[in-house]
């Protein structure tokens, strides 16, 4: 990677226009560079054992969303797994700022991972392994783009069993995504976008990266264990709470979300985004629900908010 000097940001181009690498930038090995070339060994324990958490905060209009929040999860799930990044918040968040401002992005995709690293040569010993740590800036990304938000998302119910939160702890974001994946590919072989998986009760979870809404029985309706608590979940049961609309955190069976007029999914990967068919069943008229479309309205606008926005140092400290 390209190391940086004196603090001096790099310039794309002979002409010194345009971000350095508008790709993605990356922090890794305690500096920045273009995100294609950040590296970790084969040997981490992230790669060999997924032992690592991670965080993901967006950028929208040139600020962060929530970003606080972010750190928060970011900082506890640390602390729960006992890792130590190597940085304090305020040089985290720092970080940050300096990965979306090298790759000069307005929208943005940012993420920040610890790993439990390498164990010393010869070690099977964790307490002698180093964490990796490493931050990126990509192109923001959608679980569900906004053409196809327009007719809403196709979503599956897998028999699949999520990892019991008794093993892995769900609020601690994690790599373990083998059941998710695998979940995911069968919901492609029966034509749909999106999955959720169960757990051991048949009970809905979430699926890679979201989670679940259901409009039923009068009330939001969205798991409340073995799930991730999403930030953008959490900002969504704010806005209907906000604008009168009961929400539940519960149980949701996949019978619920078979008989619910609306269905949704929320992810920083794309905010609220509406789910008109389950299991190959259209939900409510087969339409966006008039409900999901104005939590969707009030989520991207609650993104200029001064509470929930922070604006990304484009320009370099000085």
């Amino acid at each position: 990677m390209v190391g940086l000097t004196n603090g001096e940001v790099p310039v794309a181009g002979a002409d010194g226009s345009g971000p350095p690498w508008p790709g993605g930038a990356a922090w890794a090995d305690g500096r920045y560079g273009p995100v294609e070339e950040a590296k970790i060994s084969v040997l981490d324990l992230g790669v060999t054992r997924s032992d690592g958490t991670y965080d993901v905060v967006h950028v929208w209009d040139g600020r962060f969303f929530r970003l606080a929040d972010h750190l928060d999860r970011f900082t506890a799930s640390l602390a729960r797994l006992r890792l130590d990044p190597g940085v304090d918040r305020a040089q985290l968040e720092a970080i940050l700022h300096g990965c979306v401002r090298h790759a000069g992005l307005p929208e943005a995709y940012v993420s920040m991972t610890c790993t439990r690293g390498r164990l010393a040569p010869g070690s099977r010993d964790l307490r002698t392994a180093r964490p990796t740590f490493y931050c990126y800036a990509v192109p923001f990304a959608w679980v569900s783009r906004p053409e196809q938000q327009q007719t809403g998302a196709r979503l599956w119910v897998s028999d699949l069993v999520r990892i019991p939160p008794a093993s892995v702890d769900p609020r601690v974001k994690n790599y373990h995504w083998l059941d998710l994946d695998l979940g995911l590919l069968e919901a492609y072989d029966h034509g749909a976008d999106l999955v959720a998986l169960r757990d051991l009760s048949g009970a809905i979870t979430e699926g890679p990266g979201y989670n679940v809404f259901a409009w039923v029985d009068g009330r939001w309706l969205t798991p409340a264990h073995g799930t991730l608590k999403g930030i953008t979940r959490r900002t969504v049961i704010e806005l209907a709470r906000a604008a009168g609309e009961p929400v539940e955190e519960g149980r949701l069976t996949p019978d619920d979300l078979r008989r619910a007029t609306e269905v949704l999914i929320t992810s920083s990967a794309g905010g609220v985004m509406p789910v008109t068919v389950v299991g190959g069943q259209p939900v409510g008229n087969g339409a966006p629900g008039p409900r999901t479309g104005e939590l969707r309205d009030r989520y991207w606008a609650s993104h200029a908010d001064p509470r929930y926005a922070t604006p990304v140092r484009y320009e370099e400290p000085g």
